[in-house]
């Protein structure tokens, strides 16, 4: 039996290197200098100090730009604070620049980022804040009102808050200002600080952190396998890895250093836009489009043809709103090399219309946020229908059985990955830890895949409770302990159920002692204390739901009602 698993592992192993050889990705990148995402910045800012590094609301920074502001928030976080090199800080805001010249200011300060969803109630943030230790948090002032409604209840000593127009002109920002005021539209401050007041700290005895690839960069939260929110430790050298890795995934498709304008329309607290933007692009020395607020489409629309890009990132839900629009074949895609799909499956017949319009095809890639979050990608002009690709650099799969034992090519198994973009664990969660990350270096995806013999990953089963609603993990157990809390609600339980736009959607069922009970008062129940993307769209009413022996609720059943 030993000896057939060991051959099965070889076989799968032999393909993976076979596939990386066919197409120009190295089996180990060549050593490297950087050990920081520090030391990333450091290098772009060296390389093209002038050239522009983000664009967000209208406005630019450069390269130099970058590094000025991220510095003047770090010495002021140094010298006017009680922060010390690793304490966490949460940010929490939109994709917008100051993301960049935070998160940057965060390391150069020797703290740790925490990526925090914007739109969270008062419960997520309590949890997060609490669980993570959260000394400091950058809030965008739409949401200053959650973070101050929370905040006594929190380890948190200082809220910076940012507005829209903090990186512009002197008069526009002033004249913005007095006509939000004008509109009734301002947020009042109250005791926290603007990030505007950290902004113009003088840095010239600041003296950057040391840090080292060991060090803890960001705190990513994520269900993992099992749906409990906890946050996944991800480290300088993984965020340096993956980095690297994406950058050369980006070359393979023609991307040059220094020449290239990547649109990056999804939220950067998603460690997906994170690793692209905020890390990837850096590297590369790309000029970064954001975009707040995808959901405008019309205005996104506009924006792409003012700014026409060479790399897209995006995902099924966003890529089918931009193919029906009807000025999106107006958009000039002569430049556009690759476009990047990831976050949730795409429909093929999605990434036919893409094609149909931009000339260019959807490469699909797969991760998860305990692998920083890149495992593999399809390369360009290589699509098979149905896969995801073949591992980046420096990354071995396996694909094994119920035992943990290999598997041959194309046997069916769940997915395991092991490189230096694997996580170091979860916070506070050893058993979790110990359950998802061996003891030899294999991440646990909890998927069910195969890999075919010319080294081609494909996905066939996701976490069986796992729901994918735009790009955003949502986990039943979370929806059901908040709906379980109602008064009215005995018992319930949430699936994820197809939709043509989302992917999928959250599908409640419960039973209630109360028959005036309505679908309405159930979704305003949800929205005071969850996100809105995990909100049910649909809820069915129930006599009783299929239970177990033991009384637990078999989802596997109500799927297949």
């Amino acid at each position: 039996m030993m000896e057939k698993s060991k051959v099965s592992e070889q076989s799968v192993n032999e393909a993976v290197r076979k596939a990386k050889t066919d197409y120009g990705v190295s089996e180990t990148l060549a050593p490297s200098d950087l050990n920081s995402l520090l030391d990333i910045l450091s290098q772009s800012v060296r390389d093209y100090s002038q050239q522009p590094a983000v664009t967000s609301l209208g406005n630019t920074l450069s390269y130099e730009e970058l590094d000025r502001l991220s510095t003047a928030f770090a010495a002021y976080l140094q010298q006017q604070t009680s922060l010390k090199q690793g304490d966490r800080l949460a940010i929490q805001m939109p994709s917008i620049a100051q993301y960049l010249v935070v998160a940057y200011g965060v390391f150069k300060a020797g703290l740790v980022a925490v990526n925090i969803n914007p739109l969270y109630t008062e419960d997520e943030l309590d949890y997060q804040f609490n669980h993570a230790d959260v000394k400091a948090v950058v809030v965008f002032d739409k949401f200053l009102p959650v973070v101050e409604a929370v905040r006594e209840k929190t380890p948190i000593e200082y809220v910076f808050v940012t507005s829209p127009f903090d990186l512009h002109s002197p008069v526009k920002r002033t004249l913005m200002t007095m006509l939000l005021k004008l509109l009734g539209k301002s947020v009042p401050y109250g005791q926290a600080i603007p990030l505007r007041t950290a902004l113009e700290t003088d840095a010239q005895n600041f003296t950057p952190a040391t840090l080292s690839s060991d060090d803890m960069a960001l705190l990513q939260y994520t269900g993992g396998t099992t749906g409990v929110s906890k946050p996944a430790i991800i480290s300088h050298g993984n965020m340096v890895s993956v980095t690297r890795q994406g950058t050369e995934m980006l070359q393979l498709a023609s991307a040059q250093l220094g020449k290239e304008r990547i649109i990056s329309p999804l939220p950067l607290y998603h460690i997906y836009a994170f690793a692209l933007s905020v890390t990837t692009g850096v590297l590369l020395g790309a000029h970064t489009l954001l975009i707040p607020n995808p959901r405008d489409i019309n205005g996104f629309v506009k924006l792409l043809r003012k700014w026409p890009g060479s790399i897209f990132s995006g995902l099924n839900t966003l890529f089918v709103a931009l193919v029906e629009h009807k000025d999106f074949s107006k958009v000039d895609f002569s430049s556009l090399k690759i476009t990047l799909s990831g976050g949730s499956a795409l429909a093929e017949a999605t990434g036919g219309y893409w094609k149909d319009i931009t000339g260019c095809e959807i490469c699909n890639a797969y991760g998860l946020t305990e692998a920083s979050p890149v495992v593999s990608f399809s390369p360009p002009g290589a699509q098979k229908p149905g896969s995801v690709g073949i591992a980046v650099a420096n990354t071995e799969l396996r694909i094994a059985d119920a035992e943990g034992q290999p598997l041959a090519v194309d046997e069916h198994g769940e997915i395991w990955v092991r490189g230096p973009q694997v996580m170091q664990g979860y916070l506070d969660f050893p058993e979790e830890t110990a359950k998802t990350v061996t003891e030899d270096g294999w991440l646990k995806t909890g998927d069910v895949g195969s890999v075919d013999s010319d080294g081609f990953l494909f996905i066939h089963d996701r976490q069986k409770d796992l729901i994918i609603v735009s790009g955003f993990n949502v986990y039943p157990n979370e929806i059901e302990s908040v709906v379980s809390h109602h008064p009215d609600i005995t018992y319930c339980a949430v699936i994820g159920v197809p939709d043509d736009r989302s992917g999928e959607a959250v599908k409640l069922f419960l039973v209630s002692a109360n028959p005036n009970l309505t679908e309405d008062d159930v979704r305003a129940f949800c929205s005071e204390k969850l996100a809105r993307y995990k909100w049910p769209t649909y809820i069915e009413f129930r006599d009783e739901l299929p239970l177990s022996n033991v009384g637990k609720v078999l989802r596997r059943e109500l799927r297949d009602s």
